[in-house]
């Protein structure tokens, strides 16, 4: 084996079903606050992105205003080949920290994630962004008659529900919390 077959053989993606010559999207990590000029400056290398942005109301002593902002701060989406070739120039843009995923070389995302955000960005349904929950994760309730409840997220026949345990006893009880906002525990950005 050559000295670059060797050295590249081990940046190659861990999904076999990924070709090198297939065009996939992937998410790069960035120096806070870059987003915007890294896609800028990845669309004038020619590489395909997608940064997500949302408006939100910024007030300062004097003023108020409605600015852009990166729906998912610290990234930027590309779409690229899986080869090293194809990622060198992307790594090369000022901003950019590296790849997301396995090794910091990246994880392919499924277009159909990609599509879903393009699509809601797109139709212009309204949102706002959420931090990220996973079912079994810890939460904590936010406002209304349940201000600091803790539990475990969960869903139960498609409803998002919190479980609230008596460890001791070994007992729960399920609360729908549709309708209040929900933290996570332990988490830090």
């Amino acid at each position: 084996m050559g000295s670059l077959q060797r050295i590249t053989s081990g940046l190659l993606p861990a999904h076999p079903e990924v070709s090198l010559d297939a065009l996939s999207w992937f998410a790069v990590r960035t120096r806070p606050r870059f987003e915007m000029r890294i896609s800028i400056q990845l669309q004038e290398k020619g590489i395909k992105t997608f940064l997500p942005l949302h408006s939100a109301t910024h007030r300062w002593s004097d003023r108020q205003r409605i600015v852009e902002l990166p729906l998912f701060p610290g990234y930027v989406f590309v779409q690229t080949r899986s080869s090293v070739n194809s990622r060198i120039p992307v790594l090369r843009t000022n901003g950019v920290l590296h790849f997301v995923g396995d090794r910091g070389i990246g994880t392919p995302i499924p277009d159909s994630e990609i599509e879903v955000l393009q699509a809601v960005l797109d139709l212009k349904v309204p949102f706002e962004p959420h931090p990220y929950l996973e079912i079994g994760q810890r939460v904590r309730i936010c406002g209304g008659c349940l201000e600091g409840v803790t539990g475990t997220l969960a869903a139960v026949n498609g409803n998002h529900s919190v479980v609230v345990s008596v460890n001791l006893i070994q007992r729960s009880i399920a609360m729908r919390i549709e309708g209040y906002q929900v933290e996570a525990i332990g988490v830090t950005a």
